[in-house]
């Protein structure tokens, strides 16, 4: 099955203009153009058609884009992913729709809402700097991902965080150096409890920015008050920073 390209303009919302601009620059090609000069686009196109309008309202340029659809080994795994991004928003929406209905029935009544009820869904303690530092596909795909899980899987995820944040406190109070073995091991470990995390640039492969979010984490760590009480103290902060940085240095 194929359809004109005036049939796929007006079903996607975007003009025959735009498809024919996608065409000269190589994002999206027709399946063929008939002998009279017309573009017919199967289901293959479409779907492509498909992907470049859920990536441009992630707002990613068309050039990049390009590069991403070219680099797509697995459709359906990218397609599956942006399912989960799908889903992660219209869960926020859902969230910010209840929060709004809340304080809409909290003043019909004459009652007083509760601050947090009334900003549910709008405060992500996370976002700005995430996004700051590794874009928003990151965020949307690191936060789908969390959103995703069950209340079982969130619960054994902490318990995973929590055995390997004892093991840092452990070596740090046994006095272990930074560069030892034993701290490489729990390096190797973070790594790989980073990789899981989709969005992270260690899930990504991105060597080099692994290497700088190691050492952003590590300063974090150290930097931030409530990571220092996590950590068994300042100075315990300061041991992971040191190891982070030293398994950085050496490979991701």
């Amino acid at each position: 099955m194929e359809w004109t390209i005036h049939q796929v303009a007006v079903s996607a919302g975007v003009t025959s203009r735009t498809l024919r601009h996608y065409d000269a620059i190589g994002l999206l090609r027709p399946s063929r153009v008939g002998d009279n000069g017309y573009r017919y686009y199967d289901a293959d196109a479409v779907a492509r058609l498909q992907r470049v309008l859920l990536l441009r309202d992630l707002g990613l340029s068309l050039s990049v884009i390009a590069d991403v659809l070219d680099r797509e080994e697995d459709e359906e795994g990218a397609l599956a992913e942006h399912i989960a991004l799908l889903e992660a928003e219209r869960d926020r929406l859902d969230r910010r729709i209840s929060a709004v209905r809340y304080t809409l029935d909290a003043r019909r009544s004459g009652r007083d809402p509760s601050m947090g009820m009334m900003l549910e869904g709008f405060n992500d303690p996370y976002e700005d700097e995430v996004v700051a530092r590794w874009g928003e596909e990151a965020f949307r795909k690191s936060n789908a991902w969390w959103r995703g899980k069950t209340t079982k899987q969130r619960i054994e995820w902490k318990r995973e965080t929590d055995v390997l944040v004892a093991a840092w406190t452990a070596a740090w109070r046994d006095g272990a150096d930074p560069a030892s073995d034993r701290a490489r091991e729990l390096a190797v470990r973070h790594v790989e409890w980073l990789r899981r995390i989709p969005g992270t640039p260690v899930a990504e492969g991105d060597r080099e920015r692994s290497v700088e979010l190691l050492r952003c984490l590590g300063d974090m760590y150290a930097e931030d008050p409530g990571f220092a009480d996590t950590y068994g103290g300042p100075g315990g902060a300061a041991f992971v920073r040191d190891a982070l940085r030293a398994h950085a240095e050496r490979s991701v």
